[in-house]
């Protein structure tokens, strides 16, 4: 399998970034936006100036309105919003040729069935191969060049390989996996528990706290990647640890920078509305909720997360729950 011409579902800052190292890389891209001024944008000069500006583009991104010139290549990025995934892939779905590898980009999991992007995938175009594409990602690094690792999640061998060598630079190096699940369950949860890290910072709760929140969020992964029929291994790897601390650290994350206004006291509308850019973990901390307690899992922070987001509970009293939690022994494993 050969992969020299990948489309780009949306063109928000890290499918923009992506489409930017592609051609890095030295493969040809067309970049899809649902946004036509935003293709016309970055087509005339060479800038995504919505989305990832004072970033210049490489000349040879092309960007389109029209799904299916994306869709007419060797391989397929998904970078839409989690909750727009189902949509946009069942529009490919009578377009998108049958053996055409499917790479999920979106760190996120479905809110009314709390289902996985990889899922969602299987749902709407079967049969294609399916690969997740996660990691400590900065999109506006990414698009400048900067160093960074990621990993390329599939079952498929094959398809792995031929991906690695196809996105693959000294700047952006790919590791395989076969562990799709982990590497999704990585990606989703780490932008709920990045929200809970920001709050602490807006709180002013110290460097402590969030290092507590990070290990003890970890856990919280690990559970759900097992329950889920992930490995706890992964956990461990870049789109597990790796992710999460980036996203846990940095006020360059939506998630943490958000959580940062909301423990400084803003509300959420306030918060959504100075924003054109989507922070993942808001829309999927209930799905994460919902998804722990059908496996049986306890995951305390995440439920958190979730009610201060659903307006059920306020961050004062969500820290209070918290902290008021019993005590336990950290080697214990609990369901």
């Amino acid at each position: 399998m050969t992969i020299s011409y990948i489309g780009i579902i949306g063109a928000g800052a890290w499918g923009t970034a992506l489409a930017q190292s592609i051609r890095q890389a030295g493969c040809e891209t067309v970049l899809w936006s649902f946004e036509p001024d935003v293709a016309k944008s970055i087509n005339k000069n060479h800038e995504n100036e919505t989305y990832l500006p004072g970033v210049t583009l490489d000349a040879g991104i092309r960007a389109t309105a029209v799904l299916e010139e994306a869709a007419d290549t060797d391989a397929v990025l998904l970078v839409v919003p989690a909750q727009f995934m189902r949509g946009v892939t069942s529009q490919l779905s009578n377009t998108l040729a049958r053996d055409i590898p499917v790479v999920v980009c979106a760190k996120g999991i479905e809110q009314n069935s709390a289902a996985l992007m990889s899922e969602v995938v299987a749902d709407t175009l079967p049969g294609r191969p399916v690969v997740v594409l996660s990691g400590p990602t900065f999109a506006a690094e990414v698009a400048n060049g900067l160093p960074t690792a990621i990993t390329l999640a599939t079952r498929d061998k094959a398809v792995g390989d031929a991906l690695t060598e196809a996105l693959g630079t000294q700047k952006m190096r790919p590791y395989v996996s076969d562990d799709v699940i982990g590497a999704e369950i990585g990606g989703a949860v780490k932008n709920v528990l990045a929200i809970a890290c920001g709050v602490t910072e807006g709180r002013g709760f110290g460097d402590n706290a969030r290092a507590a929140l990070i290990t003890r969020g970890l856990a919280e992964m690990t559970r759900l990647c097992v329950a889920k029929g992930g490995k706890a291994e992964t956990m461990m790897g870049l789109s597990g640890l790796g992710d999460l601390t980036l996203t846990c650290s940095s006020s360059q994350s939506r998630n943490y920078s958000l959580g940062e206004e909301l423990g400084k006291g803003k509300t959420l509308e306030k918060v959504l509305a100075s924003r054109n850019s989507v922070a993942e973990g808001v829309t999927s901390a209930a799905a994460v909720s919902t998804l722990a307690k059908r496996l049986g899992i306890e995951m305390p922070i995440t439920e958190a997360v979730a009610a201060i987001v659903n307006g059920t509970v306020t961050v004062d009293a969500a820290i209070e729950g918290l902290l008021a939690r019993p005590f336990q022994s950290e080697s214990r494993k609990r369901r």
